[in-house]
């Protein structure tokens, strides 16, 4: 089983003098499914096209590794947003990068995706871009830039790109590849976006771009994207063209993303980095995607409008097959530290109207579940037991996190969670604690959260385990007033919960939450709302994390603030 190339000399191993298309990636190569540059680059390769990868470019030559493509160089930041990689919610520079050989910061560019089409351009006339992954679906149309603190243009607009891909990519880029190969346009292809000289003959029609900044301009655009994106044909006018949002790509069927899943990967970084330690690889090696997509509609991220609400289950087959594949490597002492997707506990379930990927409702779990949801838990029970029988296998635990309002109507997974397939530390997102910052989020009430972790932790005691869940926090949240934060401060210290690890809200590209941040104004009903920022931040994180001794001056300012005694 051979790497895909990422020079002439491996290029010559394959007895190629030319290479069809090439992928630009942000991360190391590692050629395993939990990569998407690794993913296309096979999928293309299964389709009859000699492909290679450039993995991580910083000087001229190595862009020209490969030499010129014959139809098209495809460009990605990698598995993550170059700016979240970068720097942390306090717009410090991060010392790491996961991605990276070693940690090593720095490697890969600010807005990669920008660095790198510019260079290719630059060094190859009139060879055709195709971006995507991550950065770039998240920038498809005009969005508010944190870093910059402002709101910018599409990223295919700014970057020159000849088409962006947005969301799972397979059947955008097979559609791209054959297009071009044939001299054939490429428009109309779904999960796409295109810049064209006119306007589409039907669709709905963004904010123009020269207008759009306003905060009330940026609200009324938001609601249009997230209230059409997924069954119309989006546009809007720049200069004198048009960018085209064409709707997302049909989700793949079960075989289709089986037959994904069980291309020739080599699970292993590419030998060039023999000896060097790489921490996403070491976070993944062990662990298997079970299923694509999220219904839970949270409004700070952006799966829904990348990966569908729509659940694309891998069979059971396909699964246990990988699993036998990674018990074959050398590196593997017998425990799978994970077998889930987006939240793990979504596996099997579906929308029996059939309508997930064309609905328009933004969560099928908030404020209740929809009774058009079916939560079977069967086939998740019946996937963790049958690998947990695969030979050479000792533990099957489940890492991602656990969707705790839907468990609660799967109980048989509660029961089999906590006898078999927690580690001793489950996680679980309840976020916030208090209902209006929840409902802000899109998230379920906290007392559902405790209401799981009573079941959960009634089954621990029976069976004489001891367990502990560790539950995720965010801080900064807009709509989160200082009063808001004092409540979860005051639940947090009368049960004594000391929580070491608590995310300061980032505003990221496209999300409902980002919209809120920029505008102030509430999503769901149009009406104005405090957003924390600065030193607010860091006082909602302090009165969160009320046992640190370095604090305890911030609590002290808090409380002042609120004019409570301590």
């Amino acid at each position: 089983m051979d790497f895909l190339p990422i020079n002439k000399k491996e290029m010559a191993s394959f007895g190629w003098d030319e290479i069809d298309i090439i992928l630009v990636t942000g991360d190391a190569y590692i050629d395993h499914p939990a990569f998407g540059v690794a993913i296309l680059g096979r999928f293309l390769q299964s389709k009859g096209y000699r492909v290679g990868i450039i993995p991580q470019p910083e000087k001229d030559d190595d862009y020209q590794a490969l030499g010129r493509p014959k139809l098209f160089f495809g460009v990605s930041s990698g598995n993550v947003d170059s700016m979240v990689c970068h720097y942390t919610a306090q717009k410090k520079i991060r010392s790491e990068d996961d991605f990276t050989p070693n940690n090593k910061a720095g490697v890969r560019p600010d807005r990669a995706v920008l660095v790198y089409t510019q260079k290719i351009k630059q060094l190859f006339k009139d060879i055709p871009v195709v971006i995507g992954g991550t950065e770039a679906s998240n920038r498809r149309i005009p969005h508010y830039d944190y870093w910059s603190n402002k709101v910018k243009n599409s990223i295919l607009i700014d970057s020159k790109a000849t088409i962006l891909v947005y969301g799972n990519g397979e059947r955008q880029i097979e559609a791209i590849a054959y297009n071009i190969a044939n001299s054939k346009p490429i428009l109309d292809i779904r999960g796409t976006c295109v810049l064209a000289k006119e306007k589409p003959p039907t669709g709905v029609k963004l904010t123009d771009f020269s207008t759009v900044s306003t905060p009330d301009n940026f609200y009324k655009m938001t609601k249009v994207f997230y209230e059409n994106f997924t069954t119309q044909t989006l546009y809007y006018k720049h200069n004198e063209r048009y960018l085209i949002h064409y709707p997302p790509a049909v989700p793949l069927s079960t075989s289709e993303i089986d037959t994904v899943y069980n291309l020739p990967f080599c699970r292993e970084p590419h030998p060039k980095y023999k000896g060097k330690f790489i921490k996403a690889f070491e976070q993944i090696k062990y662990s298997v995607l079970s299923h694509r997509g999220c219904y839970g509609g949270c409004s700070f991220c952006s799966i829904g409008i990348s990966q569908g609400k729509t659940i694309q289950n891998r069979s059971k087959e396909s699964i246990l097959a990988e699993l036998k594949a990674i018990n074959q490597k050398p590196y593997f002492k017998g425990t799978i530290t994970d077998i889930a997707g987006a939240s793990a506990n979504m596996y099997g379930t579906f929308c029996k109207a059939k309508i997930s990927h064309t609905c328009l409702k933004q969560s099928c779990l908030y404020p209740e579940i929809c009774p058009n949801l079916v939560f079977n838990d069967k086939p998740y029970i019946a996937l963790l037991k049958a690998a947990s029988q695969v030979k050479g296998i000792k533990n099957v635990f489940i890492s991602s996190g656990v969707r705790f309002d839907l468990a609660l109507k799967q109980h048989d997974f509660i029961q089999d969670l906590c006898v078999f397939y927690t580690s001793g530390l489950l996680k679980l997102a309840p976020e916030h604690n208090h209902p209006a910052v929840l409902s802000l989020m899109y998230k379920p009430s906290f007392q559902k959260y405790q209401q799981f972790a009573g079941v959960y932790f009634d089954i621990c005691k029976k069976l004489s385990k001891q367990q502990f869940i560790i539950p995720y926090l965010i801080v900064g949240f807009p709509g989160c007033t200082l009063a808001d934060a004092f409540k979860l401060h005051e639940y947090l210290k009368q049960n004594n919960m000391h929580i070491e690890q608590i995310q300061e809200f980032t505003p990221t590209p496209m999300t409902i939450a980002t919209m809120m941040y920029y505008t102030g104004i509430n999503y769901y009903n149009g009406q104005q709302i405090y957003v924390p920022k600065g030193r607010d931040i860091r006082l909602q994180k302090a009165l969160a994390q009320w046992f640190i001794k370095d604090n305890k001056k911030l609590v002290a300012e808090a409380f002042k603030k609120l004019e409570i005694r301590n």
